[in-house]
C-alpha cells in the first residue's frame, strides 16, 4: 500500500472513531487497523529517506557507505 492511500485509510478511521462512536469490537478492531497502516507509513517514510539521502550524497559526491554498503544516513530530527 502506497503511504497517500495509508494516510487516507488512517484518516478515515480517525473520523469514523471520533462521530460514529463505534462499539468495542470495533474500536478494537480499527485501531489495530491503524496500527499496521502507521508500521506501514514509518516503512515507507524511512525508505524515502535513504532515497533522498543517496540522491542526495551521490549529486555531491559524497556518498559514504558502511560495511554492507549501504549509505550513511543523516538522522534529520532536531
Amino acid at each position: 500500500m502506497e503511504f497517500e492511500a495509508a494516510f487516507k485509510r488512517l484518516e478515515e478511521i480517525l473520523e469514523k472513531m471520533q462521530t460514529e462512536n463505534p462499539s468495542l469490537d470495533e474500536s478494537i478492531r480499527l485501531y489495530e487497523e491503524a496500527d499496521k497502516l502507521i508500521q506501514l507509513s514509518s516503512k515507507n517514510l524511512a525508505k524515502a529517506e535513504k532515497k533522498i539521502e543517496t540522491i542526495m550524497k551521490n549529486r555531491d559526491s559524497g556518498l559514504e557507505l558502511d560495511h554492507n554498503q549501504q549509505p550513511i544516513l543523516t538522522n534529520f530530527e532536531a
